[in-house]
């Protein structure tokens, strides 16, 4: 008899994008600062730190089909999105410039803060993280049998 317990194809589908997004996301970021020579904000190492750990987490659930990855890597999400908010309304002017938390670094609300001159970084994260606890919740709805 086996034992294996059965994924649902949707919520195996959505922990698998999310590793994927994750995957592709910290792969982007590393070409835009080691190839492009973009040096990062203090603000993006921020997101850095929680996005990162992400492939492991979310790439071992997938591999085990542990539709409870949700519960350890919503936190790593939530608090990624909540810095690329933070980041955001800096950027975009929101929040005064002397709140600043950039010191000798590049500007967090510079100019360079864009990809190909239109994109900006900010954005692209909070879409990212966004995206991710999406796919996160639901795996968590679908995960029900």
């Amino acid at each position: 008899m086996d034992k294996t317990p059965t994924v649902p194809p949707r919520a195996g589908f959505q922990l698998f994008a999310a590793w994927l997004l994750a995957l592709i996301s910290t792969l982007l970021v590393l070409f835009i600062g080691e190839v492009m020579g973009q040096e990062p904000c203090v603000l993006c190492w921020y997101q850095r730190a929680f996005m990162f750990p992400l492939v492991i987490v979310l790439g071992v659930a997938a591999a085990r089909s542990d539709l409870d990855a949700w519960r350890y890597a919503l936190p790593l999400a939530a608090a990624g999105w909540l810095a690329a908010l933070y980041h955001n309304l800096l950027y975009f002017g929101v929040i005064p410039e002397a709140v600043k938390p950039c010191g000798a670094g590049p500007s967090c609300s510079g100019a360079d803060m864009t990809l190909f001159g239109s994109l900006p970084l900010p954005s692209l994260s909070l879409a990212v993280f966004t995206l991710l606890i999406i796919l996160l919740l639901s795996t968590r709805r679908n995960a029900k049998p």
